[in-house]
């Protein structure tokens, strides 16, 4: 071994697990369960652990025990260098994305009502009367668009909510 250069299982105890690599052992765990190797119970066990499993060790430990040479399987790569994590992507925060796009209904909303304030100040008539009623109609449609937003990103919400609840009494 080379100075400075950690042994296999020290490699796979530094490295943070991905996504598809828990989804890459659980699928090593289906194969195994068509092939016999275990029962369903667990199957159920080990497809839960991987699923909150950390490290690449924590991952291989739940396939250690497995015969490979029944299974064919690609075998979990190592990084060559440590990822940096990634931001988490919007989609994972949908609440802040209704309230950012429904804000900026709601400027446009308010930009619309100011034109048309302007455009006709009240009882005296004015030369632009009639381009005073598109612009509240835009006001108007801007925030029913907001609130359409603001629905959408609440529904996402919950039904995300739902399923990472079911996910966790699946697997518990």
């Amino acid at each position: 071994m080379n100075a400075g250069q950690l042994p296999v299982d020290e490699q796979l105890e530094r490295f943070w697990a991905a996504y598809a690599d828990r989804e890459q052992v659980i699928e090593e765990l289906k194969a195994a369960f068509v092939h016999g190797q275990l029962t369903r119970a667990e199957l159920d066990t080990r497809a839960g652990q991987a699923l909150s499993a950390r490290t690449y060790a924590d991952l291989a430990v739940l396939t250690a025990d497995i015969r490979a040479a029944d299974i064919p399987a690609a075998p979990v790569d190592l990084p060559a260098v440590a990822p940096a994590r990634p931001p988490a992507p919007a989609r994972r925060r949908p609440l802040a994305r209704a309230a950012a796009g429904s804000g900026g209904c709601l400027v446009i909303a308010a930009a619309a009502m100011k034109i048309a304030f302007r455009l006709d100040p009240g009882a005296t008539p004015a030369p632009h009367d009639s381009w005073a009623k598109y612009f509240v109609l835009i006001a108007v449609a801007a925030v029913l668009v907001a609130v359409g937003i603001v629905v959408y990103g609440v529904g996402t919400w919950v039904a995300r909510r739902r399923s990472r609840r079911h996910e966790i009494v699946r697997y518990s």
